[in-house]
Protein backbone atom coordinates (compact mmCIF):
# COMPACT_ATOMS: atom_id res chain seq x y z
CA UNK A 1 0.00 0.00 0.00
CA UNK A 2 2.44 2.36 0.87
CA UNK A 3 4.76 1.93 -2.16
CA UNK A 4 1.42 2.40 -4.41
CA UNK A 5 0.82 5.76 -2.42
CA UNK A 6 4.65 6.71 -3.30
CA UNK A 7 4.08 5.61 -6.94
CA UNK A 8 0.95 7.29 -6.85
CA UNK A 9 1.99 10.72 -5.62
CA UNK A 10 5.05 10.56 -8.30
CA UNK A 11 3.20 10.33 -11.42
CA UNK A 12 3.12 13.45 -13.56
CA UNK A 13 -0.88 13.86 -14.20
CA UNK A 14 -0.92 13.64 -10.23
CA UNK A 15 1.69 16.14 -9.60
CA UNK A 16 0.18 18.12 -12.53
CA UNK A 17 -3.18 18.05 -10.43
CA UNK A 18 -1.38 19.26 -7.44
CA UNK A 19 0.65 22.18 -8.59
CA UNK A 20 -2.66 23.68 -10.41
CA UNK A 21 -4.42 23.28 -7.43
CA UNK A 22 -1.97 25.00 -5.52
CA UNK A 23 -1.74 27.71 -7.94
CA UNK A 24 -5.83 27.97 -7.83
CA UNK A 25 -6.20 27.98 -4.08
CA UNK A 26 -3.31 30.47 -3.98
CA UNK A 27 -5.08 32.63 -6.56
CA UNK A 28 -8.56 32.33 -5.25
CA UNK A 29 -6.66 33.68 -1.92
CA UNK A 30 -4.81 36.93 -3.27
CA UNK A 31 -6.62 37.34 -6.25
CA UNK A 32 -10.50 36.78 -5.26
CA UNK A 33 -13.07 35.83 -7.68
CA UNK A 34 -14.80 38.64 -9.52
CA UNK A 35 -18.51 38.13 -9.27
CA UNK A 36 -20.63 39.31 -12.22
CA UNK A 37 -24.07 41.14 -12.44
CA UNK A 38 -26.16 38.74 -10.80
CA UNK A 39 -24.45 37.73 -7.77
CA UNK A 40 -22.46 41.12 -7.14
CA UNK A 41 -25.38 43.51 -7.84
CA UNK A 42 -25.66 46.07 -10.28
CA UNK A 43 -27.50 47.67 -12.83
CA UNK A 44 -28.66 47.46 -16.71
CA UNK A 45 -29.48 50.42 -18.92
CA UNK A 46 -31.48 50.28 -22.30
CA UNK A 47 -30.23 52.48 -24.96
CA UNK A 48 -31.56 53.71 -28.12
CA UNK A 49 -29.88 55.49 -31.03
CA UNK A 50 -31.76 58.00 -32.52
CA UNK A 51 -32.17 56.15 -35.85
CA UNK A 52 -31.23 52.67 -36.74
CA UNK A 53 -27.65 52.05 -38.05
CA UNK A 54 -25.54 49.54 -39.85
CA UNK A 55 -23.46 46.69 -38.17
CA UNK A 56 -20.49 49.07 -38.73
CA UNK A 57 -21.56 52.08 -37.14
CA UNK A 58 -23.18 50.11 -34.10
CA UNK A 59 -19.67 48.67 -33.57
CA UNK A 60 -18.22 52.43 -33.30
CA UNK A 61 -21.00 53.09 -30.48
CA UNK A 62 -21.01 49.75 -28.40
CA UNK A 63 -17.03 50.29 -28.91
CA UNK A 64 -16.89 53.90 -27.80
CA UNK A 65 -19.33 52.73 -24.91
CA UNK A 66 -16.88 50.26 -23.31
CA UNK A 67 -14.19 52.07 -24.07
CA UNK A 68 -15.62 55.30 -21.74
CA UNK A 69 -17.04 52.90 -19.02
CA UNK A 70 -13.73 51.54 -18.79
CA UNK A 71 -11.67 54.56 -18.87
CA UNK A 72 -13.99 56.38 -16.05
CA UNK A 73 -13.53 53.35 -13.51
CA UNK A 74 -16.75 51.15 -13.77
CA UNK A 75 -15.78 47.31 -13.36
CA UNK A 76 -16.95 44.51 -14.97
CA UNK A 77 -19.36 46.56 -17.75
CA UNK A 78 -20.89 44.54 -20.80
CA UNK A 79 -22.20 46.48 -23.60
CA UNK A 80 -23.96 44.89 -26.35
CA UNK A 81 -25.78 45.71 -29.61
CA UNK A 82 -29.74 44.40 -29.69
CA UNK A 83 -30.92 44.52 -33.18
CA UNK A 84 -29.96 48.04 -35.12
CA UNK A 85 -31.31 50.55 -32.98
CA UNK A 86 -30.63 49.35 -29.15
CA UNK A 87 -27.69 49.34 -27.12
CA UNK A 88 -27.83 46.87 -23.35
CA UNK A 89 -25.72 48.06 -21.02
CA UNK A 90 -25.00 45.90 -18.10
CA UNK A 91 -22.46 47.48 -15.38
CA UNK A 92 -21.86 45.63 -11.81
CA UNK A 93 -21.35 47.74 -8.66
CA UNK A 94 -22.95 50.64 -10.18
CA UNK A 95 -26.14 52.57 -9.91
CA UNK A 96 -27.95 53.78 -13.51
CA UNK A 97 -27.32 57.44 -12.57
CA UNK A 98 -23.44 57.16 -12.16
CA UNK A 99 -22.86 56.46 -15.65
CA UNK A 100 -25.75 57.34 -17.55
CA UNK A 101 -24.47 60.58 -17.61
CA UNK A 102 -21.35 59.47 -19.45
CA UNK A 103 -22.87 57.07 -22.02
CA UNK A 104 -25.63 58.97 -23.00
CA UNK A 105 -24.15 61.94 -24.18
CA UNK A 106 -22.41 62.14 -28.07
CA UNK A 107 -19.38 63.29 -26.26
CA UNK A 108 -17.89 66.41 -29.21
CA UNK A 109 -15.82 68.35 -27.83
CA UNK A 110 -15.36 71.70 -29.25
CA UNK A 111 -12.98 74.60 -28.07
CA UNK A 112 -13.97 78.24 -29.56
CA UNK A 113 -11.94 81.65 -29.80
CA UNK A 114 -14.30 85.02 -30.34
CA UNK A 115 -17.30 81.86 -30.96
CA UNK A 116 -15.70 80.59 -34.00
CA UNK A 117 -14.76 76.45 -33.73
CA UNK A 118 -10.20 76.20 -33.33
CA UNK A 119 -10.81 72.47 -31.94
CA UNK A 120 -12.71 69.34 -32.37
CA UNK A 121 -12.04 65.92 -30.89
CA UNK A 122 -11.18 64.26 -33.96
CA UNK A 123 -7.94 67.16 -33.79
CA UNK A 124 -6.94 65.11 -30.53
CA UNK A 125 -3.67 62.75 -31.02
CA UNK A 126 -3.10 61.63 -27.37
CA UNK A 127 -4.55 62.54 -24.16
CA UNK A 128 -2.63 62.74 -20.90
CA UNK A 129 -3.92 61.86 -17.65
CA UNK A 130 -5.63 64.70 -15.93
CA UNK A 131 -3.55 66.96 -13.13
CA UNK A 132 -6.26 68.06 -10.27
CA UNK A 133 -4.97 70.88 -7.86
CA UNK A 134 -6.06 71.24 -4.37
CA UNK A 135 -7.97 74.30 -4.60
CA UNK A 136 -10.62 72.39 -7.57
CA UNK A 137 -8.47 73.67 -10.92
CA UNK A 138 -7.64 70.71 -13.37
CA UNK A 139 -5.50 70.38 -16.61
CA UNK A 140 -6.25 67.71 -19.07
CA UNK A 141 -2.82 67.79 -20.98
CA UNK A 142 -3.28 66.65 -24.79
CA UNK A 143 -1.35 66.36 -27.84
CA UNK A 144 -2.83 67.29 -31.59
CA UNK A 145 -2.39 65.49 -34.74
CA UNK A 146 -0.01 67.51 -37.21
CA UNK A 147 -3.34 69.03 -38.98
CA UNK A 148 -5.37 69.94 -35.85
CA UNK A 149 -1.90 71.61 -35.16
CA UNK A 150 -1.49 73.77 -38.04
CA UNK A 151 -5.06 74.41 -38.01
CA UNK A 152 -5.32 75.85 -34.62
CA UNK A 153 -2.36 77.88 -35.36
CA UNK A 154 -4.14 79.64 -38.13
CA UNK A 155 -7.14 80.21 -36.18
CA UNK A 156 -6.08 81.70 -33.34
CA UNK A 157 -3.36 83.83 -34.46
CA UNK A 158 -2.94 87.04 -33.19
CA UNK A 159 -5.81 86.26 -30.52
CA UNK A 160 -3.66 86.48 -27.66
CA UNK A 161 -5.58 87.00 -24.38
CA UNK A 162 -8.82 86.16 -25.63
CA UNK A 163 -10.62 83.34 -24.06
CA UNK A 164 -10.69 79.97 -24.98
CA UNK A 165 -14.31 78.54 -24.63
CA UNK A 166 -14.68 74.55 -24.37
CA UNK A 167 -17.34 72.85 -24.86
CA UNK A 168 -18.42 69.68 -24.62
CA UNK A 169 -21.71 68.16 -26.23
CA UNK A 170 -23.01 71.93 -26.44
CA UNK A 171 -22.23 72.86 -22.95
CA UNK A 172 -19.55 75.24 -21.76
CA UNK A 173 -17.20 73.16 -19.74
CA UNK A 174 -16.17 76.01 -17.17
CA UNK A 175 -17.70 79.37 -16.52
CA UNK A 176 -14.22 81.30 -16.49
CA UNK A 177 -12.60 79.71 -19.37
CA UNK A 178 -8.82 80.44 -19.41
CA UNK A 179 -7.36 83.19 -21.86
CA UNK A 180 -5.17 82.30 -25.09
CA UNK A 181 -1.42 82.45 -24.09
CA UNK A 182 0.59 84.87 -26.47
CA UNK A 183 3.01 81.63 -27.19
CA UNK A 184 -0.18 80.10 -28.83
CA UNK A 185 -1.15 82.94 -30.84
CA UNK A 186 2.02 83.46 -32.90
CA UNK A 187 0.63 81.94 -35.93
CA UNK A 188 3.30 78.52 -35.53
CA UNK A 189 1.75 75.16 -35.16
CA UNK A 190 2.05 73.65 -31.16
CA UNK A 191 1.44 70.41 -30.66
CA UNK A 192 1.10 70.30 -27.06
CA UNK A 193 -2.22 71.77 -25.52
CA UNK A 194 -4.25 71.55 -22.57
CA UNK A 195 -7.86 71.63 -21.34
CA UNK A 196 -8.15 73.56 -17.96
CA UNK A 197 -11.20 74.34 -15.69
CA UNK A 198 -11.91 74.25 -12.42
CA UNK A 199 -14.73 73.19 -9.56
CA UNK A 200 -15.54 74.03 -5.59
CA UNK A 201 -13.45 71.20 -4.50
CA UNK A 202 -11.55 68.44 -5.23
CA UNK A 203 -13.83 65.72 -5.83
CA UNK A 204 -16.00 67.91 -8.18
CA UNK A 205 -12.84 68.60 -10.34
CA UNK A 206 -11.67 64.76 -10.06
CA UNK A 207 -15.36 64.14 -11.92
CA UNK A 208 -14.94 67.39 -14.76
CA UNK A 209 -11.18 66.55 -15.91
CA UNK A 210 -12.16 62.64 -15.72
CA UNK A 211 -15.33 63.13 -18.05
CA UNK A 212 -12.92 65.75 -20.34
CA UNK A 213 -10.49 62.89 -20.42
CA UNK A 214 -12.41 60.22 -20.91
CA UNK A 215 -14.51 61.57 -23.81
CA UNK A 216 -10.60 63.06 -25.74
CA UNK A 217 -9.68 59.72 -25.05
CA UNK A 218 -12.40 57.50 -26.60
CA UNK A 219 -13.92 60.09 -29.46
CA UNK A 220 -17.22 60.81 -29.96
CA UNK A 221 -20.45 58.81 -30.73
CA UNK A 222 -21.31 59.15 -34.49
CA UNK A 223 -25.03 59.27 -33.41
CA UNK A 224 -27.22 60.78 -30.41
CA UNK A 225 -28.53 58.12 -28.23
CA UNK A 226 -30.94 58.49 -25.18
CA UNK A 227 -31.87 55.82 -22.05
CA UNK A 228 -35.07 54.51 -22.81
CA UNK A 229 -35.18 52.20 -19.47
CA UNK A 230 -33.18 50.63 -16.88
CA UNK A 231 -33.21 48.38 -14.59
CA UNK A 232 -31.16 47.55 -11.00
CA UNK A 233 -29.92 44.30 -8.99
CA UNK A 234 -29.87 45.23 -5.71
CA UNK A 235 -26.38 43.48 -3.97
CA UNK A 236 -28.90 41.96 -1.04
CA UNK A 237 -30.59 39.99 -4.08
CA UNK A 238 -27.05 39.08 -6.24
CA UNK A 239 -26.82 37.73 -2.16
CA UNK A 240 -29.56 35.55 -2.70
CA UNK A 241 -28.84 33.99 -5.88
CA UNK A 242 -25.02 33.29 -4.44
CA UNK A 243 -26.71 31.69 -1.79
CA UNK A 244 -28.98 29.83 -3.63
CA UNK A 245 -25.84 28.70 -6.20
CA UNK A 246 -23.87 27.48 -2.98
CA UNK A 247 -26.66 25.50 -1.82
CA UNK A 248 -27.52 24.07 -5.31
CA UNK A 249 -24.20 22.88 -5.88
CA UNK A 250 -23.82 21.88 -2.08
CA UNK A 251 -26.81 19.58 -2.95
CA UNK A 252 -25.59 18.07 -6.90
CA UNK A 253 -22.25 17.13 -4.93
CA UNK A 254 -24.10 15.23 -2.17
CA UNK A 255 -26.52 14.15 -5.24
CA UNK A 256 -23.69 12.73 -6.88
CA UNK A 257 -21.97 11.21 -3.89
CA UNK A 258 -25.15 9.14 -2.69
CA UNK A 259 -25.26 7.85 -6.78
CA UNK A 260 -21.51 6.65 -6.71
CA UNK A 261 -21.95 4.62 -3.96
CA UNK A 262 -25.10 3.12 -4.57
CA UNK A 263 -23.79 2.19 -7.65
CA UNK A 264 -20.33 1.20 -6.37
CA UNK A 265 -21.25 0.38 -2.48
CA UNK A 266 -17.59 1.50 -1.83
CA UNK A 267 -16.47 4.91 -0.32
CA UNK A 268 -12.97 3.46 -1.51
CA UNK A 269 -13.97 4.82 -4.70
CA UNK A 270 -16.28 7.22 -3.96
CA UNK A 271 -14.13 9.43 -2.05
CA UNK A 272 -11.97 9.55 -5.16
CA UNK A 273 -14.74 10.74 -7.22
CA UNK A 274 -16.04 13.20 -4.76
CA UNK A 275 -12.18 15.23 -4.13
CA UNK A 276 -11.84 15.06 -8.33
CA UNK A 277 -15.09 16.71 -8.80
CA UNK A 278 -14.08 19.08 -6.11
CA UNK A 279 -10.91 19.52 -7.01
CA UNK A 280 -11.98 20.40 -11.07
CA UNK A 281 -13.88 23.18 -9.35
CA UNK A 282 -11.23 24.63 -7.05
CA UNK A 283 -9.22 24.70 -10.56
CA UNK A 284 -12.11 26.52 -12.90
CA UNK A 285 -12.56 29.12 -10.75
CA UNK A 286 -9.12 29.59 -9.89
CA UNK A 287 -8.29 30.12 -13.32
CA UNK A 288 -11.47 32.61 -13.61
CA UNK A 289 -9.75 34.37 -10.71
CA UNK A 290 -6.41 34.97 -12.95
CA UNK A 291 -8.03 35.44 -16.11
CA UNK A 292 -10.75 37.93 -14.24
CA UNK A 293 -12.71 36.16 -15.10
CA UNK A 294 -16.91 37.14 -13.99
CA UNK A 295 -18.23 34.45 -12.31
CA UNK A 296 -22.12 35.07 -12.75
CA UNK A 297 -25.14 32.38 -12.98
CA UNK A 298 -24.52 31.79 -16.18
CA UNK A 299 -20.96 30.67 -15.27
CA UNK A 300 -22.01 28.69 -12.34
CA UNK A 301 -24.23 26.95 -14.58
CA UNK A 302 -21.26 26.46 -17.04
CA UNK A 303 -19.26 25.22 -14.05
CA UNK A 304 -21.98 22.72 -13.30
CA UNK A 305 -22.44 20.87 -16.38
CA UNK A 306 -18.85 20.92 -16.94
CA UNK A 307 -18.57 19.18 -13.31
CA UNK A 308 -21.71 16.84 -14.39
CA UNK A 309 -19.46 15.55 -17.53
CA UNK A 310 -16.44 14.96 -15.79
CA UNK A 311 -18.56 12.66 -12.91
CA UNK A 312 -19.76 11.27 -16.30
CA UNK A 313 -16.27 10.60 -17.16
CA UNK A 314 -14.97 8.85 -14.16
CA UNK A 315 -18.02 6.64 -13.92
CA UNK A 316 -16.58 5.50 -17.36
CA UNK A 317 -12.97 5.05 -16.63
CA UNK A 318 -14.51 2.97 -13.13
CA UNK A 319 -16.86 0.93 -15.07
CA UNK A 320 -14.40 0.37 -17.75
CA UNK A 321 -11.68 -1.20 -15.13
CA UNK A 322 -14.33 -2.72 -12.77
CA UNK A 323 -15.54 -5.04 -15.77
CA UNK A 324 -12.99 -7.04 -15.66
CA UNK A 325 -11.81 -6.84 -11.86
CA UNK A 326 -12.88 -10.04 -11.47
CA UNK A 327 -10.91 -11.68 -14.50
CA UNK A 328 -8.63 -13.54 -12.32
CA UNK A 329 -5.11 -13.01 -15.08
CA UNK A 330 -1.27 -12.96 -14.42
CA UNK A 331 -1.45 -9.57 -16.52
CA UNK A 332 -3.98 -7.89 -14.34
CA UNK A 333 -2.72 -4.63 -14.29
CA UNK A 334 -1.77 -4.49 -18.15
CA UNK A 335 -5.12 -5.26 -18.69
CA UNK A 336 -6.21 -2.20 -16.05
CA UNK A 337 -4.15 -0.28 -18.16
CA UNK A 338 -5.69 -0.79 -21.07
CA UNK A 339 -8.96 -0.41 -19.79
CA UNK A 340 -7.98 2.93 -18.49
CA UNK A 341 -6.77 3.99 -21.90
CA UNK A 342 -9.96 2.79 -23.88
CA UNK A 343 -12.13 4.83 -21.07
CA UNK A 344 -9.56 7.96 -21.60
CA UNK A 345 -10.11 7.77 -25.50
CA UNK A 346 -13.93 7.56 -25.13
CA UNK A 347 -13.74 10.50 -22.73
CA UNK A 348 -11.17 12.35 -25.42
CA UNK A 349 -13.83 12.00 -28.20
CA UNK A 350 -16.45 12.73 -25.76
CA UNK A 351 -14.84 16.19 -25.25
CA UNK A 352 -13.87 17.10 -28.39
CA UNK A 353 -17.26 16.60 -29.39
CA UNK A 354 -19.07 19.08 -26.40
CA UNK A 355 -16.07 21.53 -27.46
CA UNK A 356 -17.41 21.90 -30.88
CA UNK A 357 -20.76 21.77 -29.75
CA UNK A 358 -19.89 24.78 -27.83
CA UNK A 359 -17.84 26.74 -29.84
CA UNK A 360 -20.28 28.35 -31.89
CA UNK A 361 -22.37 29.95 -29.05
CA UNK A 362 -18.92 31.18 -27.83
CA UNK A 363 -18.05 33.02 -31.19
CA UNK A 364 -21.49 34.28 -31.16
CA UNK A 365 -20.27 36.35 -27.94
CA UNK A 366 -16.55 37.02 -28.74
CA UNK A 367 -17.21 38.12 -32.47
CA UNK A 368 -18.53 41.65 -30.66
CA UNK A 369 -16.04 41.91 -28.27
CA UNK A 370 -14.62 41.04 -24.93
CA UNK A 371 -17.12 43.38 -23.40
CA UNK A 372 -20.32 42.10 -25.83
CA UNK A 373 -20.29 38.60 -23.98
CA UNK A 374 -23.70 37.17 -23.57
CA UNK A 375 -25.53 35.27 -21.21
CA UNK A 376 -25.28 32.03 -23.82
CA UNK A 377 -21.91 32.57 -24.52
CA UNK A 378 -20.44 33.13 -20.88
CA UNK A 379 -22.15 29.66 -20.70
CA UNK A 380 -20.01 28.05 -23.66
CA UNK A 381 -16.85 29.24 -22.42
CA UNK A 382 -17.22 27.79 -19.32
CA UNK A 383 -18.28 24.82 -20.01
CA UNK A 384 -15.29 24.76 -22.30
CA UNK A 385 -12.74 25.75 -19.89
CA UNK A 386 -14.45 23.25 -17.47
CA UNK A 387 -13.96 20.31 -20.21
CA UNK A 388 -10.47 21.04 -21.06
CA UNK A 389 -9.42 21.07 -17.23
CA UNK A 390 -10.97 18.12 -16.81
CA UNK A 391 -9.59 15.72 -19.89
CA UNK A 392 -5.98 17.28 -19.48
CA UNK A 393 -5.66 17.39 -15.51
CA UNK A 394 -7.97 16.38 -13.08
CA UNK A 395 -9.89 12.66 -15.66
CA UNK A 396 -5.93 11.60 -15.91
CA UNK A 397 -5.14 11.94 -12.48
CA UNK A 398 -8.29 9.66 -11.35
CA UNK A 399 -7.34 7.14 -14.34
CA UNK A 400 -3.80 6.89 -12.36
CA UNK A 401 -5.16 6.56 -9.07
CA UNK A 402 -7.97 3.80 -10.67
CA UNK A 403 -5.03 2.31 -12.46
CA UNK A 404 -2.65 1.74 -9.23
CA UNK A 405 -5.04 1.50 -6.64
CA UNK A 406 -7.92 -0.93 -8.31
CA UNK A 407 -5.69 -3.36 -10.57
Amino acid sequence: MASDLSKFFKDRQVIILLIFLIISILSISLLGVEQGLDLKGGSSIQLELEHPVNDTTMKIVTSVLDKRLNLYGVSDVKVRSSGDKMVIVEMAGKTPEEVERLIGNPGIFEAKIDNKTVLVGSDVASVDAPIVGESGEWHVPFTLTTEGAKKFAELAKGKGGHEVVMYLDGKQIDDHPPELSEGLASGEPVAEVEVTGGADDVEAAKEESNTVFTVLKTGSLPVKIHTVGSNTVSPELGQQFAQGALIAGLLAILGISAVVYIRYRRAFLAIPILITTLSEIIIILGVASIIHWNIDLAAIAGLIASVGTGVDDQIIITDEVLHHDDENTRHRRTRTQMNVKNALFIIFASAGTLIAAMLPLAYVGFARGSSGIGTIAGFAFTTIIGVLIGVFITRPAYAKFIEIFVS
